[in-house]
């Protein structure tokens, strides 16, 4: 039976990535109803550690994991590496002398701790001794109690993390406060957006993108705006004789890299490229987090009555954050690109079938169980291929980045 995961992204005060942390998603029929917390984490441990491979889901980055009381009391973080795991103790346990005592080995043996939800009270003094990093929910916690919490641990050697930061203004009230990273998804959204105008360059960027995404463009026509690109064309050397691909020759011309890719995954090529460019002011995540839904969505079309549609449902997840990259309205955006207009429905308004792909999407990156269920059996899609298509989602965003 297969185990759903999905990971959310942690980012440090410069917007750059720091960390995932891992959540459990059930199991078929994609539930999480009836399952408890120690079988959550268990799964979750398994279908990370012992069969997808932790590399593939977090990037060499370090992964946060939700450990019961029972799970933390029998040890169970021992079993796994401790560079790549950091124990996240949930707001409901107790400071039991036999938790403690077992967090301390941790501690000693260079474990990394966080406190998840954090409320202060004084029987927590001892795990707050033990721990690196404590986590307070920004959105849930009045601003007067997060300012009571942090007085009562300056002296304490911790790391703060805030939670729940949905909004630029949410982020910058978090560093200033004093907080280290930052878990939410501020970040995917544009700031200012009523006052910003594109620069030249992105303006080219996307004139080029517009090119791209024109059904009669020919693989000539792609040849020619490459060839004059020295960045495009770098990469796409770069990329194609990287360890993504296994081939006996070099590929050592543009030409032969166009033969070797073809006209579709050239087309993905130059608009991963242009789609990065674009970005290239913001958090590198959210060009990640933009080619998971691209190609999620393609694959839950591909499980769906909707299979012809996979490819549009690939662009459409790729362009779904480009407000977010540019700081513009999408509908002024839209406007730029020929792109079909069921596409800049779901992208202006998330309206129509490719609307809910993308929903679906934006709704199993933010845990939102039932949303995801209604929209699944409305779309008629498999829910037995979802949890692979989104490890499959995640290693092509690993690999092409």
């Amino acid at each position: 039976m297969d185990q759903f995961i999905a990971r959310q992204p942690i980012l440090n005060v410069h917007k750059r990535l720091y960390a995932y942390e891992l959540l459990y998603r059930g199991a078929e029929p994609y539930t999480l109803e009836n399952v408890s917390g120690n079988r959550a984490t268990a799964s979750l441990l398994s279908s990370t550690f012992l069969t997808r491979g932790i590399d593939e889901i977090s990037g060499m980055r370090p992964c946060f994991i939700n450990f019961t009381q029972d799970l933390l009391e029998r040890n169970l973080p021992a079993a796994f590496p401790k560079n790549q795991i950091v124990i996240e103790i949930l707001e409901n346990v107790e400071p039991t002398d036999k938790l403690i005592n077992v967090c301390r080995k941790l501690h000693d043996d260079g474990y990394r701790i966080a406190l998840d939800d954090f409320v202060y009270n004084r029987k927590f003094e001892p795990l707050i001794e033990l721990c690196d990093i404590i986590k307070i929910d920004v959105r849930l916690t009045p601003l007067d109690t997060i300012t009571r919490t942090l007085n009562r641990l300056q002296n304490h050697k911790v790391r703060l993390l805030a939670e729940k930061v949905e909004t630029n203004r949410e982020f910058e009230m978090a560093n200033r406060l004093g907080f280290s990273y930052f878990q939410g998804y501020f970040f995917s959204k544009p700031e200012k957006i009523e006052i910003r105008e594109l620069s030249s360059t992105k303006v080219n960027l996307l004139r080029l993108l517009a090119e791209v995404t024109r059904k009669e463009t020919t693989l000539e026509k792609l040849q020619e705006i490459i060839s004059v690109d020295i960045a495009i064309s770098y990469k796409l050397m770069r990329f194609l004789n990287s360890a993504y691909f296994y081939r006996l020759q070099e590929v050592k011309t543009v030409k032969h890299a166009i033969a070797y890719l073809g006209e579709k995954e050239l087309r993905r090529f130059v608009l991963l490229v242009v789609v990065s460019e674009l970005a290239s002011e913001q958090p590198g995540e959210l060009t990640r987090l933009a080619l998971v839904r691209a190609k999620f969505c393609e694959l839950l079309a591909e499980s769906s009555p909707y299979r012809a549609r996979a490819d549009e449902l690939f662009i459409m997840g790729l362009f779904s954050l480009l407000d977010a990259m540019l700081g513009s309205p999408m509908e002024r955006i839209l406007d730029r690109l020929p792109i079909g207009q069921t596409v800049k429905e779901a992208l202006g308004q998330k309206s129509g079938v490719m609307g809910m792909f993308l929903r679906v999407a934006v709704a199993f990156e933010r845990n939102q169980q039932k949303k995801i269920v209604s929209l699944l059996r409305e779309l008629k899609v498999n829910t037995k291929n979802i949890g692979k298509a989104y490890m499959t989602a995640v290693r092509y965003a690993n690999g092409l980045l």
